[in-house]
C-alpha cells in the first residue's frame, strides 16, 4: 500500500491483491465509479456501484467498522473520485492501483459475461 498526504487527510492506494485480501476478510467496501454499462459487463463481485457521472463524496457510507477502496477501469477515475472525497472532507480513503485491468491482470476472480447466452459468468 501507498500513503499519500493530502492537505492533512490521507490517499492510500492498494493493489489488486491487497484490495481482495481484505475484501475476503470482509475489513472494505469496494465501489467501482466505473458506468453502469461497464459494470453490467464485468465487475469484482462484492463490489457497490457507485458511478463517477453521478458520485457524490458526501452520499459515502462511513468508514467506522469498514475502509473504503474505490476503482475504476485503471486506477484515474477512482484516484480522482478519492480526491473529490478527500476535498468533501473524508480524512482517509483509498483506491485500487490500475483498476480492473490490474484485478483481471493480476488473475482474480470477477464477474463477466457469457458471450454465448449474455448471462452473468464467474471468471478468472
Amino acid at each position: 500500500m501507498k500513503t499519500e498526504k493530502i492537505d492533512g487527510a490521507t490517499l492510500d492506494t492498494w493493489t489488486p491483491e491487497e484490495v481482495k485480501a481484505a475484501l475476503d476478510a470482509r475489513e472494505i467496501v469496494l465501489i467501482d465509479v466505473r458506468t453502469p454499462q461497464e459494470y453490467m459487463f464485468e465487475h469484482i463481485e462484492g463490489a457497490l456501484l457507485f458511478p463517477m457521472a453521478f458520485f457524490d463524496a458526501r452520499a459515502l457510507p462511513g468508514q467506522e467498522g469498514k475502509r473504503i477502496v474505490l476503482h475504476c477501469g485503471s486506477g484515474v477515475r477512482s484516484e480522482k473520485m478519492a480526491k473529490v472525497a478527500l476535498e468533501a472532507g473524508a480524512d482517509r480513503i483509498a483506491h485500487m492501483e490500475g483498476g480492473f485491468g490490474g484485478w483481471k491482470q493480476a488473475k482474480l476472480p470477477y464477474v463477466g459475461t457469457e458471450m454465448s447466452t449474455g448471462a452473468p459468468k464467474r471468471m478468472g
